[in-house]
């Protein structure tokens, strides 16, 4: 048997979309495209893959759908790896999260820097669910990325391969307008705040789904929805009172116009990891380096 990645990579866009149509516009081929390619995978593996009217899996298509995702991203990821044999020995292509990009980061990045003259590195923010799929299929070096937990409890990294160790945990508080009429409490519990304006800023504060989900309400309803990953911008924008927010003390003692009170119940942390393939850690001499120099911050 010698199945094409290429044909693989159909199939699955098919068997997602439930539709020749839909794949062949996922793709960028014609219809009739996708459906030759179906049928020479079909011819390889000597079985019906698809029902076609309407599209769906047959048993062995279900089966064989169960294997190619985890063959495609083991062919990324030796993509990656012999990519990167390839450069120069100093290369090191490092995502974030935009919360992650703090005065941690930047000092290991500094310290692994010294210690590395001819390191040459490439920061790329992401949104936080990018960091590990990206991490796993070889993309990226190293990851940091962030989130919300209850002290010392590991994030939940939702993609493939990757180990995440911790880099630093911090006191989260509830981020006001200088003027606002809490501003001046000692703390805050956040289930007070269910019925409160919030600022929705899934990849840059912390997404109020899990704020939901941390006290078990159904409010934290959003007022405004910021899309992007500048967490400058997000300060602003909780400063113009669009809305409140929740970030780590350490960004928010360090913007003007706010105020930081900090979250008094449930007891949680913003958590950050360090985000390594499972496979055999970071992969050359820089990788190795900075790894080290999180570890050590």
């Amino acid at each position: 048997m010698r199945v094409d990645p290429h044909l693989l990579r159909t199939f699955i866009a098919v068997a997602s979309h439930g539709s020749f149509s839909g794949a062949a516009s996922q793709l960028g081929y014609t219809q009739s495209a996708i459906s030759q390619q179906i049928a020479a995978l079909e011819a390889d593996l000597e079985t019906p893959l698809l029902h076609r009217r309407p599209v769906s899996v047959t048993e062995a298509g279900a089966r064989l759908l169960e294997h190619a995702g985890p063959i495609l991203l083991r062919l990324d990821a030796a993509r990656a790896e012999v990519a990167r044999t390839a450069a120069p020995p100093a290369q090191l292509v490092l995502g974030l999260a935009p919360l992650a990009m703090t005065a941690l980061a930047a000092s290991s990045l500094a310290s692994a820097c010294r210690a590395h003259p001819r390191l040459a590195v490439t920061l790329r923010v992401l949104r936080r669910e990018a960091v590990p799929a990206q991490v796993a299929d070889g993309s990226l070096d190293l990851g940091l990325v962030d989130g919300l937990a209850a002290p010392g409890d590991p994030l939940r990294l939702a993609a493939g391969p990757v180990t995440g160790v911790m880099a630093a945990e911090r006191e989260l508080a509830v981020v006001l307008p200088a003027g606002h009429p809490l501003a001046r409490r000692t703390a805050l519990r956040l289930a007070d705040l269910a019925d409160a304006r919030w600022l929705d800023a899934p990849d840059t504060g912390i997404p109020l789904a899990d704020l939901r989900a941390a006290t078990g309400s159904e409010g934290f309803r959003p007022a405004f929805r910021y899309e992007g990953t500048d967490v400058a911008t997000l300060l602003a924008l909780a400063a113009a009172d669009h809305g409140l927010t929740v970030l780590p003390r350490p960004v928010v003692d360090a913007a003007p116009g706010i105020t930081g009170i900090p979250l008094a119940w449930p007891p949680l942390v913003h958590r950050t990891e360090l985000v390594r393939a499972s496979s055999g850690g970071p992969a050359g001499p820089a990788a190795a380096a900075v790894a080290e120099a999180i570890a050590r911050a």
